[in-house]
């Protein structure tokens, strides 16, 4: 069933005496559109929305547009691995953004760094079977395959922003009508095209039918109302305006790749979140400052933030209170690994470029660290000089940025434990290994709990 009929029939089952194939027979002579119209536009029952559900998939978008689609809680999906599959086949993808000299700035440094990727690959690949020979017991293939996937591992910090990629994914229509709001007030231009072509396709037949006769619009209700999410867009720029002319935050010094914070103020706490994204400013740094300001100054940071609100629009994602508060200075492709948790609320700063780039060590004993950095640094100098947001479709995968998860015990206890197997990829293990760390040093009873394996633990030869 189409999913805006689906949620149509389990809504009236919860409503009517009628059993599921009752209810089911109701929707195929009934107008599901109508029903979603009143109870789900009109009356805010949202949760209908909830019980339809629908795939949809995207190729051929840049990194950056897949993780802003990403960007849900309530999602599932997958996007193309990075350490299986060879990323200098596709080329890159030029931010729509660009025009005139901008775009040969761009792809020359683009060329660069795939070209650098190409070769750094294969530089790692062959160190990595001289240094770690074939098991007799293992087969060729498999071996193969296990040195190429620690070799891409690598070379991976040498892909960017723009290198294009592919995501399927399963959601509600609910979360799709909120992603859809969302991705429609984006700063990059290609995201926001993405936005109302999804609107399109909720709109059209599927693409890919099981059932030949299957050719319903899948949720053409929502596409007539998904709409810009206005007060997303007009509370960021109200808080980037009010921290301009009002935040002053003292410099902390050398911040740590992993900080935890335990606020104890939530008011503080919620007051520092909002502000986050729209700052440079380290959490601890900005959380701390904000707990020596009076009520009212703290509590004017959530006016503005909610000045904008209208009445269907739900609360910011920064209201969310979280009991740990991680803070991670961390390479982008690792935070492409850590944002596929969804029981946390994560948050980033902009992707500035300002805070350098991981090197990792294989590159130094294979011979390839002076290439590598010769491709980062010319596409760091190139960054700066090409005009925001498009600027940042260059960043590459080895560059820090900034970025905020707040979770409970558990989720820290869960992401801390399965991150740092000797399967994952050497950087978030070593950031998993630090966040059991933090919680060691803050709460050691319940740290003893976090049976993280230590990044010293090694097994190169099992994905």
């Amino acid at each position: 069933m189409p999913p805006e009929k689906s949620a149509y029939a389990l809504a009236r089952y919860s409503r009517s005496a009628d059993s599921i194939r009752q209810s089911v027979e109701w929707v195929r002579t009934h107008n599901s559109q109508q029903f979603l119209e009143s109870y789900y536009f009109q009356y805010g029952h949202q949760s209908i929305a909830d019980l339809g559900h629908t795939v949809l998939c995207f190729e051929g978008i840049s990194e950056v547009a897949a993780t802003e689609i990403e960007d849900e809680t309530l999602w599932d999906g997958q996007a193309k691995s990075s350490r299986y599959q060879d990323f200098s086949k596709g080329g890159f993808i030029t931010p729509p953004e660009l025009a005139g000299g901008d775009v040969d700035t761009y792809q020359a440094a683009a060329h660069g760094l795939l070209a650098a990727y190409q070769s750094t690959h294969g530089r790692i690949d062959a160190h990595l079977r001289e240094k770690l020979p074939r098991p007799e017991a293992m087969k060729p293939d498999a071996y193969g395959r296990n040195i190429a996937a620690r070799a891409f591992d690598v070379a991976r910090y040498l892909l960017f922003w723009g290198i294009p990629t592919n995501v399927g994914q399963v959601t509600s229509i609910r979360t799709l009508e909120k992603q859809i709001r969302r991705l429609r007030v984006s700063e990059f231009a290609e995201v926001r095209e993405l936005g109302l072509e999804i609107a399109e396709a909720c709109a059209a037949a599927p693409e890919c039918v099981w059932d030949p006769g299957a050719v319903e619009p899948l949720a053409p209700t929502l596409a007539r109302h998904a709409d810009p999410d206005t007060h997303r867009a007009a509370s960021q720029a109200d808080l980037a305006l009010w921290a301009a002319q009002n935040l002053t935050v003292a410099d902390t010094g050398d911040p740590r790749r992993v900080d935890l914070v335990r606020p104890h103020d939530t008011l503080a706490e919620i007051a520092a979140t909002l502000l986050y994204p729209v700052c440079g400013h380290p959490f601890r740094a900005l959380y701390e400052t904000i707990l020596g300001w009076s009520r009212a100054r703290q509590s004017e940071v959530l006016d503005v933030a909610v000045q904008s609100r209208g009445k269907r629009d739900d609360l910011l994602r920064g209201f969310h209170g979280g009991l740990y508060c991680f803070d991670m200075l961390i390479d982008i492709g690792a935070y492409r690994d850590m944002h596929r948790h969804r029981r946390c609320h994560q948050y980033r700063q902009s992707y500035s470029g300002l805070h350098g780039y991981e090197v990792p060590s294989l590159l130094a004993e294979a011979g390839a660290e002076s290439e590598y950095r010769q491709a980062m640094d010319a596409a760091f100098a190139a960054m700066a000089g090409l005009p925001n947001p498009a600027r940042q479709y260059l960043l590459p995968f080895g560059a820090r940025s900034r970025f905020l998860f707040k979770m409970d015990f558990a989720e820290a206890e869960y992401i801390a434990r399965v991150r740092s197997g000797v399967k994952g990829h050497f950087s978030y293990r070593e950031i998993a290994w630090d966040m059991k760390l933090r919680v060691d040093e803050l709460e050691p009873e319940l740290g003893r709990l976090i049976h993280a394996t230590p990044p010293w633990v090694e097994d190169p030869l099992t994905r």
